[in-house]
């Protein structure tokens, strides 16, 4: 085991500047853009070195019986997923492809007879296979999200490696051990050049490895497992990049994006926002995985049978503030979405404007048009309406007084939309979700007979 850990190590060392070369003489590089970091072209090809750093351990293994055949188990589902991500790499997937092909990696895998089992008994087969594709598919993002910094990924997977490790050793897991340290090596190996600043990258074909793998890990952890607090080592291991993919989706879902899409509010993104440089950045998260990894390890000490109830209650209170402190714009969001008024008010204002769209598929002419937003400007309250069209200006007044604010709306061909209103008006609607509703208003046609097109 331990040889083929330095195995690996030694090829992913040897062959990471070989491929980077390679490939930058090529041109075949990750360049600069608004979400990253870096401000040059660097090679992502760090999944290469390290898929074939841990293939070559893993022939160590080819005579090791129960170890060997565990071992290889892993080999289909992680080579589709190598695959998926180096095509991603270099043809920038489009989402879907890249989820058909973690699913098929993930269904391979359970094919091979490698299960989720609680307690050291399977579950039914109806149970069985969504969740341990969903367990795939949620690791393997989850290492593929955080990979934003220098060193962050690899070394998160490097430290949720060594914690499955250390466990594996102390619950006397050996198929699990000997899967894990040689990846462990390989890691190691590649770091030497992704650490601050990074010569090259791991690319999706990296992380998405290295997640799955990790995923799978999880999986071998709970064949053996003996206790139900056991099963929140997979779980405490991977607890930081767990987190970020969880607040992601939280986060896009209250903000009506794409699940799939990108943003820079990740964990890594709020910490260098708040001053902290990359590197700085990259050392606390290395420090808050292991210390989730140190509760992983004690969760199969002897300590647990003593202080077993104040190790509980400390890990809990560490990932509660922990959430809060780099999910606080997630829970405030849902706590103004799912608490007091605002639920309510969000589900008219959601009403309203299904209304809206209706009344505007209606409408077959210029006049019909004004008049749907007239109608929604009285209902509204505000103060002012004016449209700047090509045919000249209309302008509705529904109130006098002060005018407190002013919201414009552009039209492009169609002119544009202003809205007047004042401070007492009340509650007012999502100005920005009725903008797009008056910008999708186009299948009215002008009195001529021309194609009246808001755009």
């Amino acid at each position: 085991m331990v040889w083929a850990s330095i195995k690996a190590f030694v090829v992913a060392l040897i062959l990471t500047p070989i491929l980077r070369d390679i490939f930058r003489s090529y041109n075949i590089v990750d360049r600069p853009g608004p979400r990253k970091v870096h401000g040059y072209p660097i090679p992502r090809v760090g999944g290469i070195p390290i898929a074939i750093a841990y293939g070559a351990s893993l022939l160590s293994f080819a005579d090791l019986g129960t170890f060997g055949s565990l071992a290889w188990k892993l080999i289909p589902g992680a080579t589709l997923v190598f695959f998926t991500g180096i095509a991603d790499d270099l043809f920038d997937l489009k989402p879907i492809y890249k989820l058909a092909g973690q699913v098929a990696a993930a269904l391979l895998v359970f094919a091979s007879g490698m299960r989720i089992e609680l307690l050291g008994s399977s579950l039914p087969m109806w149970l069985n296979l969504p969740l341990t594709v969903f367990w795939l598919l949620l690791a393997t993002n989850a290492l593929n999200l955080i990979d934003g910094l220098d060193g962050l990924c690899a070394g998160m997977g490097l430290v949720a490696t060594l914690a499955l490790f250390g466990a594996a050793m102390l619950h006397g897991n050996a198929p699990l051990a000997h899967a894990t340290l040689p990846l462990a090596g390989a890691l190691l190996g590649f770091l030497c050049y992704n650490i601050s600043p990074a010569t090259v990258f791991l690319g999706d074909s990296g992380a998405l490895l290295i997640g799955f793998l990790l995923g799978c890990y999880g999986m071998i952890w709970t064949q053996k497992t003996a206790t139900l607090l056991s099963l929140l080592v997979p779980l405490l291991a991977l607890s930081i990049p767990l987190l970020d993919v969880f607040l992601a989706v939280v986060r896009r879902y209250l903000r009506r994006q794409p699940i799939f899409g990108s943003d820079r509010a990740h964990i890594h993104h709020r910490l260098l926002d708040r001053g902290l440089t990359p590197r700085s950045t990259v050392l606390i998260l290395y420090l808050l995985a292991a210390v989730a990894a140190g509760f992983a390890l004690l969760l199969n000490s002897s300590l647990m049978t003593r202080y077993g109830n104040i190790l509980i209650v400390l890990a809990v209170g560490a990932a509660l503030v922990g959430a809060r402190q780099l999910g606080d714009k997630e829970f405030r969001l849902a706590g103004r979405a799912l608490f007091g008024a605002r639920l309510q008010q969000t589900l008219q204002e959601e009403q309203r404007l299904e209304q809206l769209e209706k009344a505007f598929t209606k409408a077959r002419t210029e006049q019909q048009w004004w008049d749907v937003v007239s109608e929604a400007a009285r209902e509204s309250g505000w103060r002012r309406l004016i449209w700047n069209n090509p045919n000249g200006r209309r302008e509705l007044t529904l109130s006098e007084g002060e005018t407190a604010w002013t919201f414009q709306i552009s039209l492009a061909d169609s002119g544009s939309l202003e809205i007047q209103g004042a401070t007492d008006t009340g509650p007012q609607p999502d100005l920005a979700a009725f903008a797009e509703t008056v910008r999708r208003s186009c299948s009215a046609k002008r009195p001529a007979g021309e194609q009246f097109a808001i755009r």
